[in-house]
């Protein structure tokens, strides 16, 4: 069994995250699963740099033999300079809860023909022995003009993003739907991908 720290406290992402290891003899742990107290100053200026941060802290609290990782993710918003990006988590303002952030997102797009916007998640997995690995996904859509559903705990976005291809935003569809096609679900299937051949190697 291989022992993972995630480094988030975020149980959406969590749940995304932890599902798409199902069926391999892996643990996935969050900081609070793992009794890690405290968490990453998440002050980088990429999303690589952020992941690494946050990797890292867990990195340096994880018990021996266990790996760490964890992700960063954007929304790029093409009408507005692709901005929130690697500051998506913050841009109403530090403490914002999850509600407010709703509310800005669609505020600024009020008088924006173009609600094209990307998604980005890059992730940072750092193995026992202390070797880092980079994954990333991508995925583009647009902003919808009105709130229908409420947000995913701590995804401020998820009542607002529609990708391409789909009827449906991010919160009205189950954890299997958004893996499949979300910019998290193609990085950490990368990461699955990666781990399975360490254990076949191990075997």
């Amino acid at each position: 069994m291989i022992d993972i720290v995630l480094s988030t406290r975020n149980p959406s992402k969590a749940e995304q995250i932890k599902t798409i290891f199902i069926g391999l003899p892996i643990s996935v742990l969050t900081l609070s699963e793992a009794g890690i107290q405290g968490e990453a100053l998440e002050d980088g200026e990429t999303l690589k740099d952020n992941a690494l941060k946050k990797a890292r802290y867990a990195f340096e609290h994880v018990a021996t033999g266990s790996w760490a990782m964890s992700d960063d993710t954007g929304l790029f918003i093409h009408a507005l300079n692709d901005e929130p990006g690697v500051k998506s988590a913050r841009w109403a303002g530090e403490g914002a809860a999850t509600e407010e952030i709703t509310r800005y997102c669609l505020d600024r797009l009020k008088s924006k023909e173009n609600r094209s916007a990307s998604f980005e998640s890059v992730v940072a997995l750092i193995s026992p022995d202390g070797q880092e690995y980079f994954f990333s996904g991508k995925v583009n859509g647009v902003i919808v003009e009105k709130q229908k559903v409420p947000a995913q705990p701590k995804m401020p976005y998820s009542p607002l993003f529609k990708p391409e291809g789909s009827d449906k935003v991010w919160a009205e569809m189950t954890v299997e739907e958004e893996n499949a096609i979300s910019h998290r679900g193609k990085a950490f299937r990368q990461v699955r991908e990666f781990l399975e051949k360490q254990l076949s190697i191990r075997r």
